[in-house]
């Protein structure tokens, strides 16, 4: 599906013009082995509880030494993405918990939306992005039609002070209160969505690694390096457990 954008705020670029379940293509193989031998988390911890900021800017989770490492390229706007955290991030959890796979998500930013939504993601530090990125994609048909619902007002706030456009987006878009919800304080998220520089980077960075892996969609999966074709859990599972992956 190609993309579509929200209609606030053109001005900033750049934006990575990433579609939500776009083409791919498939390099190398994915590792396939026997069952790995599950391994033992600290003490008192789970597994999807160790969670830190990659040097690629994304979030990771789960046993930083584990044999199998799946990184995914993802929107918080796309359905398909919102599709798997549904049906695949509990289980995921069970599998990364077995400390043989950890699970780096990493923003592939869509439009300004998304920008902002990636924005207060972050704000929780490591430990909550990937809970919150779930929260997120489980109300995503909610977040997405309300935003649509009120995209004249967005736009207008974003534009009326460019200075605090991802603040203007938050408040006229409803998400500020839903991330209040879950954990973000208004007064934290309205800090975090003040850093302009820190907005342009996620930009940034989402454009340059589209483009160096020849990414065109969301969600894009690879494995240990190896782009798979897949973007649905049932397909990606199999492919876990063919690794050597085994969620008990």
């Amino acid at each position: 599906m190609k993309l579509r954008k929200l209609a606030v705020l053109a001005f900033l670029a750049p934006l990575a013009l990433a579609a939500c379940n776009g083409a791919e293509t498939t390099e190398g193989e994915p590792p396939v082995g026997e069952p790995i031998a599950h391994v033992a988390p600290p003490a008192g911890q789970l597994w999807q509880d160790v969670a830190s900021e990659t040097p690629e800017g994304g979030f990771v989770i789960g046993n930083p030494d584990a044999p199998l490492k799946l990184v995914e390229y993802a929107s918080h706007t796309c359905h398909v993405c919102a599709d798997f955290s549904k049906n695949g991030a509990e289980a995921m959890n069970r599998y990364v918990n077995t400390g043989v796979i950890s699970y780096e998500l990493r923003n592939l930013i869509r439009d300004p939306f998304d920008l902002t939504i990636a924005m207060l993601a972050r704000c929780g530090g490591p430990a909550l992005f990937h809970p919150l990125s779930d929260e997120v994609w489980g109300n995503f048909d909610d977040l997405m039609a309300n935003a649509q619902a009120n995209g004249a007002a967005i736009n207008q706030a974003a534009q009326a002070n460019p200075d605090r456009r991802f603040q203007a987006i938050a408040e006229a878009s409803g998400i500020l209160e839903f991330f209040a919800a879950r954990g973000v304080s208004s007064e934290q998220a309205m800090t975090c969505l003040a850093d302009n520089a820190k907005a342009q980077a996620i930009a940034d960075r989402s454009e340059e690694q589209s483009s160096e892996q020849q990414i065109t969609g969301t969600p894009t999966f690879f494995l240990n390096g190896s782009r798979l074709d897949a973007t649905a859990w049932r397909a990606v599972e199999p492919i876990l457990q063919n690794a050597g992956a085994r969620d008990k």
